[in-house]
């Protein structure tokens, strides 16, 4: 069985559903699961609403609109008659969505967020579902919730390995075109939880690895997976093959072509992972696969936008020791910061953290009455694996550098 996974930008409109059907009578759709996102942009406004409906409710009924208004235009466009029956299904996703904040008594965000983000999956899917059939192209609609199973922990659940791969091995027609949502989950008592954001790709390895599957492809809007992201850099190159070890180090530095948690189930199974193009479906893209580095050699660049650095010292310049490190890491996990660069010395500590979850000031209010804190918003975190000095100074060029830390394969870069 193959899993494909398509994004937003494969679906952000009507053309672009069409374009999925021709890459599936491409490459072939049998014995194939489908995990698609949220139409282009619409987790970005399911936030909106749910920031209206905590900070603003007045504004929650614009916010719906934009929702309900970019979808009925990609569903007018593919189905012309509009007595057609996925209208009905739509609306009623819809109308679950305001049902469910209007009797809410929650006021946690994190689980009305994921009570309410993930309809944009689920919206996605039904139109997509719909048009399969309306073109010949038979298909099962899957709710996803029903298959991954996680814990509590809203926005970044933990995946229930053993009740997930009975779910999914007992339930599933692998003869046939199936196709599911990515990015969403449900915990023991069946509210919705999601895998983090652009966690579609984590879903597809889910399933990949409960069903033993013969690879896994991510249909991307790029070639494959590049040794820098085209938005950011020149003469971005396209990496023709990568070892999972590798991919898994892009991924932690913060590759955006591979969300870090796919990679570990595909591993354990050496399940053959491509990054592929949607546009040019026929075209080899990148395989990811056992074996060294990468093919071909060269400096991969990826960078981090919008982190904050802190730097710490002691109050009384006494050594920072295990007990003050110790402290200062459930500091960092109580606030949910991704740390993603740390160096210490003996009296000082800095930290590059990704302040996700806008925890930054309490966490800021907590430090500075244990330590001496200088700390940067708004900084840029560079990484370059297997680099030499004319990509360090390609990066270096005209920005302050803060903190530069280096190993063997790699440089790290924090700049202004």
């Amino acid at each position: 069985m193959r899993i494909f996974k398509f994004g937003g930008a494969s679906v952000k409109d009507a053309e672009g559903v069409r374009n999925v059907v021709n890459v599936l009578k491409t490459v072939g759709h049998e014995n194939t699961l489908l995990v698609v996102s949220a139409m282009g942009k619409i987790t970005n406004a399911m936030e909106t609403v749910v920031k209206s409906y905590f900070e603003n409710k007045n504004e929650l009924n614009t916010a719906f609109e934009e929702v309900i208004n970019y979808h009925n235009d990609i569903l007018s466009d593919l189905f012309p008659n509009d007595q057609h029956p996925v209208y009905g299904k739509v609306k009623d996703l819809v109308e679950q969505v305001k049902g469910f904040l209007a009797w809410n008594k929650s006021p946690k965000y994190n689980f009305v967020y994921d009570q309410v983000v993930g309809y944009g999956e689920l919206i996605s899917t039904t139109i997509i579902s719909s048009y399969f059939e309306e073109v010949g192209l038979k298909n099962q609609w899957l709710d996803v919730r029903d298959y991954i199973k996680t814990d509590d922990n809203y926005r970044e659940a933990i995946v229930n390995w053993d009740l997930t791969q009975k779910n999914i091995t007992e339930n599933i027609d692998r003869s046939s075109l199936n196709i599911t949502q990515g990015f969403l989950s449900s915990d023991d008592n069946n509210f919705t939880t999601t895998l983090g954001r652009e966690g579609s790709d984590y879903t597809a390895a889910i399933f990949a690895y409960c069903l033993n599957a013969e690879s896994v492809t991510i249909w991307k809007d790029v070639p494959g997976v590049l040794n820098a992201d085209p938005r950011y850099f020149e003469k971005a190159e396209l990496l023709n093959r990568i070892s999972y070890r590798e991919a898994i180090e892009l991924a932690f530095y913060g590759a955006s072509v591979i969300h870090p948690k796919t990679l570990q189930p595909l591993q354990r199974k050496e399940i053959p992972l491509h990054v592929k193009s949607f546009v040019n479906p026929t075209e080899n893209g990148t395989t990811v696969v056992k074996g060294k580095g990468i093919s071909p050699n060269v400096p991969c660049f990826i960078v981090k936008k919008n982190q904050t650095l802190m730097k710490l010292s002691s109050l009384d310049f006494s050594f920072i020791v295990e007990d003050s490190i110790s402290e200062l890491f459930k500091l960092l996990h109580d606030n949910r910061m991704k740390v993603d660069l740390i160096q210490n010395s003996a009296i000082s500590f800095s930290v590059c953290v990704d302040n996700k979850f806008n925890n930054l000031d309490n966490l800021l209010k907590t430090l500075k009455s244990k330590f001496k804190v200088t700390h940067y918003e708004d900084v840029s975190l560079y990484t370059i694996r297997h680099f030499n000095e004319e990509a360090i100074a390609s990066l270096q060029n005209g920005r302050e550098v803060l903190v530069e830390q280096r190993t063997q394969e790699t440089v790290q870069l924090v700049v202004r």
